[in-house]
């Protein structure tokens, strides 16, 4: 809507899958009404009970819809949705908007953007962040890549299942946003099944451990907790973040030496708690030379 007396734009909704469905769901009541298309008949059947129309293919959709979001499992399918012989670029009026949710490859959406830009359709990028439990409870974060004009279109519809709306940048940065994201993600996986083998070896119940990670994570806020800088820059004299960032180096030099001589105790392996007790210093942005105290302690 660029206007506050222009009609509510009709919406498309593309991709009624496990993430897809429950995001569209929360569009139902939107008020210039929702069109949905999935390749699966049944996707759609709860959708058309409960007043949404029902298109057979993406070219449908954009010849009714003018902000269409997609979401499908990867860019072959994506490309396939936008460009294909009935996708949307077939239909789609000047001015529409393509919001792509699917995690793609950042080249993917640049490329993507071009091609619908020769059509004077605007794509951009917009992630999501949460899984299927935030798509459920509309909580999701969505992480979007595109021009002012773009995100000021979107931003209305997003926040129907998005609890947070984040405009990253140009067209490929929201997906950038989100490979950085789920960077700490599924590093923090692979570190929680390491310290589950140092806690198994340990004689100590899993599900214990669990609990009191998701508790003080909850607490502290997690890995994220330390993303609160505009640098990763070394800190200098004078930096409000040095004796922050000297008190997590500090405490984490002092609990990675201790698991690391618990491992070597137990003959547990601990490849990425090595890793941190190099790295993790100068990832805190505190400078080091020679060697860091946590060698120092681990020695």
């Amino acid at each position: 809507m660029n206007r506050a007396t222009d009609p509510p734009p009709r919406l498309g909704y593309i991709g009624l899958g496990t993430m897809g469905a429950p995001m569209a769901r929360r569009l139902l009541d939107w008020p210039g009404g929702l069109v949905v298309c999935d390749s699966r008949p049944a996707a759609t059947a709860d959708f058309a009970a409960a007043g949404a129309t029902v298109a057979d293919t993406p070219a449908e959709v954009a010849a009714a819809a003018s902000i269409i979001s997609v979401t499908v499992l990867d860019d072959a399918q994506v490309d396939e949705v936008i460009t294909g012989a009935d996708g949307i670029l077939r239909t789609a009026r000047p001015g529409t908007v393509v919001a792509v949710h699917s995690t793609i490859a950042d080249s993917t959406a640049v490329d993507l953007a071009q091609r619908c830009r020769a059509h004077d359709v605007e794509l951009v990028d917009a992630p999501v962040s949460g899984g299927v439990p935030g798509a459920k409870q509309g909580r999701l974060a969505v992480l979007v890549g595109g021009t002012d004009t773009a995100f000021a279109a979107v931003d209305a519809p997003l926040r129907r299942w998005a609890d947070l709306v984040v405009h990253t940048g140009p067209v490929g940065s929201g997906t950038r946003m989100k490979l950085a994201r789920n960077l700490v993600h599924f590093v923090a996986f692979t570190a929680a099944t390491e310290a589950a083998r140092l806690a198994e070896e340990s004689g100590l119940d899993l599900r214990k451990l669990g609990e009191v990670v998701r508790h003080s994570d909850a607490v502290t806020g997690g890995p994220g907790a330390i993303l609160w800088r505009d640098s990763t820059a070394p800190l200098t004299p004078g930096d409000p973040w040095l004796p922050i960032m000297a008190h997590v180096r500090d405490l984490g030099a002092k609990d990675l030496a201790l698991a690391l001589r618990l491992g070597e105790r137990l003959g547990v392996e601990l490849p990425l708690a090595q890793l941190s007790s190099r790295h993790l210093a100068a990832g805190l942005g505190l400078a080091v030379t020679g060697t860091t105290d946590i060698e120092r302690n681990t020695a």
